[in-house]
């Protein structure tokens, strides 16, 4: 299958959750029940797409999780920068489609910002934040990595990179909104900037674009080097 087909599935499946996961945070607000709805939702959000578009790209649908698997040799630079393009336009995309929603039905957005992420949790702590998604997204892209490496995968795979998602989110939502990937962070920072004219998702966005990215590139060499491999491009 060619390079435009597997980022044309990326785009699809990173629009979808933004659409499902900021849009419950967006309707249900990121308070009380609306932490584990939000959660879930993410969750579910990238359950469907996994078993949907799994077969095509793999359903990355995350520059986080790309970069490690570029950095494992399991893509090519191609591919990754075609994946990481088209992640970044399928979230803007989302966040486009919540806006057009939230606006035609004179809805409340409850997060304010789109579902963007933010420290205000963290009384603007830098320090704190980097931390907090660098450690999210090690757990969470180390679990995917266990799971797409398994000689003996099983239909259930989806499943648990479903939950593993879903359980970053339960911890992280009340920190950090939970980025662990720099596209959910930029679509809805972006379209805050947009119509809102609202510049401080957009102020904190490195913070979710530098730790997701380190997270995952320590995921990948800690995995490579639990599994004992010699070299980053070993099967």
């Amino acid at each position: 299958m060619n390079t435009f087909r597997r980022a044309a599935a990326e785009f699809i499946g990173t629009c979808v959750l933004v659409v499902v996961g900021c849009g419950t945070a967006m309707t249900v607000g990121c308070s009380g029940t609306g932490y584990l709805l939000t959660a879930l939702a993410f969750g579910l959000g990238l359950l469907t797409m996994a078993y949907s578009i799994g077969n095509i790209s793999g359903c990355h649908i995350n520059p986080a999780l790309s970069f490690a698997m570029l950095i494992l040799g399991k893509m090519s630079y191609k591919d990754f920068f075609a994946y990481i393009l088209a992640q970044n336009l399928g979230a803007l995309a989302g966040s486009g489609i919540l806006s057009l929603i939230f606006k035609m039905g004179n809805l409340t957005d409850r997060t304010g910002v789109y579902g963007a992420n933010g420290l205000g949790a963290l009384e603007g702590d830098i320090a704190a934040g980097l931390i907090v998604e660098l450690v999210l997204t090690f757990i969470f892209v180390t679990a995917v990595l266990g799971i797409s490496d398994r000689e003996d995968r099983t239909d259930l795979s989806g499943l648990i990179s479903a939950l593993s998602l879903s359980g970053v989110h339960i911890l992280g939502i009340g920190l950090t909104g939970t980025s662990v990937n720099p596209a959910r962070s930029l679509g809805p920072a972006l379209m805050s900037l947009f119509v809102n004219g609202n510049t401080r998702p957009l102020a904190n966005l490195w913070i979710f674009i530098v730790a997701p990215l380190a997270g995952a590139s320590l995921a990948a060499l800690v995995y490579n080097w639990l599994r004992g491999r010699t070299g980053l491009a070993e099967d």
